[in-house]
């Protein structure tokens, strides 16, 4: 199967995540390209597409939000996967808004919403991002469980066999 997998990242967590399912994909002998939304023209010519975005303020990135918008009538004719990669901890379960990302499983006809847990260098965030993670007590680290994207993969790469 050709598969197409997008990823909306602002500090390259979601991009990682992103990776990693694609060499899963490719490790169970499917054809896989992985690019950012903005390079992605159309979504026509893949068999199956798997979106994901870093999660903000309960949000995908708008441009992620955009790419399935833009896409939108081609995506309802794929085999669509959706991921949101960006709570820190069990705190935050509730990260990604469910009205939200209904209308994004609505308009790409997805089947399936997977939340992965992000990560958090402080190193990376410009000024009004620290403060923001500073007022919310953010935890610093690596929360990401990558036995969990490679089961989320395997299950993608089953479904699609």
């Amino acid at each position: 199967m050709k598969v197409l997998v997008v990823a909306a990242s602002r500090h390259g967590s979601t991009a990682e995540i992103a990776r990693a399912i694609e060499v899963r994909l490719r490790d169970r002998r499917h054809d896989v390209d992985i690019l950012e939304p903005t390079a992605v023209d159309t979504p026509e010519g893949y068999d199956a597409v798997i979106i994901g975005s870093a999660v903000y303020a309960g949000s995908w990135l708008k441009v992620g939000r955009e790419f399935v918008e833009t896409n939108a009538d081609a995506l309802s004719t794929k085999r669509v996967w959706l991921f949101s990669s960006g709570p820190l901890d069990d705190t935050e379960s509730d990260a990604v808004s469910a009205d939200k990302i209904d209308r994004l499983t609505s308009a790409t006809g997805s089947l399936g919403h997977h939340v992965f847990a992000g990560r958090l260098d402080r190193s990376e965030l410009n000024r009004a991002e620290r403060l923001l993670t500073k007022i919310v007590h953010a935890p610093d680290g690596d929360f990401r469980d990558w036995d969990d994207v490679t089961n989320w993969a395997d299950q993608i790469a089953d479904a699609l066999a």
